[in-house]
């Protein structure tokens, strides 16, 4: 195993500048996940929606960051529905229940907070 895959990075990454959104395809009438970063104080989750793919409504233990790579989404957070295109974030607070909805084909990074 490299020094690369030893530190969680994917080869693509490792030590050198890429473009994250283009480390997921697009999978017609699915959802394409892969981890970019996985540490015990959190994660970094690459996500490839195709357009009307969802997440139903859930919860998550720590706070998340979604930023907006491709496309547009629908997150409601707590009964407050917002848009979101590309270039644009928002932080989905630590257990308040959440929902996503891809508007067209979107790609977003989530990255989760570990909380002491």
């Amino acid at each position: 195993m490299t020094e690369k895959k030893k530190a969680g990075l994917p080869e693509e990454l490792a030590a050198r500048a890429g473009r994250i959104a283009d480390l997921a395809k697009y999978q017609a009438g699915g959802i394409v996940s892969r981890q970019i970063i996985q540490k015990q104080t959190g994660s970094v989750t690459l996500f490839a929606f195709d357009e009307g793919q969802a997440l139903s409504e859930h919860t998550a233990p720590f706070d998340a960051l979604v930023q907006v790579l491709d496309g547009g989404v629908e997150i409601t957070i707590a009964g407050v529905a917002l848009t979101l295109k590309a270039g644009e974030a928002v932080i989905m607070p630590a257990h308040r229940p959440h929902a996503l909805r891809a508007l067209t084909k979107m790609k977003m990074l989530l990255t989760m907070i570990r909380q002491n």
